[in-house]
């Protein structure tokens, strides 16, 4: 469970931060017509994830937004099995209405 303090710490305890954004996300597969799937690397489209926790001078998104961020943004990592992107704030391109 995130803590919604001034901390904005995530659930598997990192705290980002600045004006940075902690996003759970995944990497859609993508298929031709003819079924043939697009690997990650000939793909330039934009991604979408959830944030899941930010720093204290982030004030344009909030934990649990879903948002939109381009392909190559941010430094991925991968916590416990999870993978997850650290993104700047001006890096998301827009929120998506629940």
């Amino acid at each position: 469970m995130a803590v919604q303090t001034a901390e904005k710490k995530a659930t598997v305890g990192f705290k980002p931060l600045k004006d940075r954004c902690f996003v759970s996300y995944t990497e859609e597969l993508e298929r031709t017509a003819g079924g043939i799937y697009i690997p990650d690397a000939a793909k330039e489209k934009p991604q979408r994830g959830k944030i899941e926790a930010v720093g204290a001078d982030v004030k344009s998104v909030k934990i649990g937004d879903i948002v939109l961020f381009d392909k190559y943004s941010g430094s991925k990592i991968n916590v416990e099995g999870t993978d997850y992107l650290i993104i700047k704030e001006e890096d998301i391109l827009g929120i998506f209405d629940k």
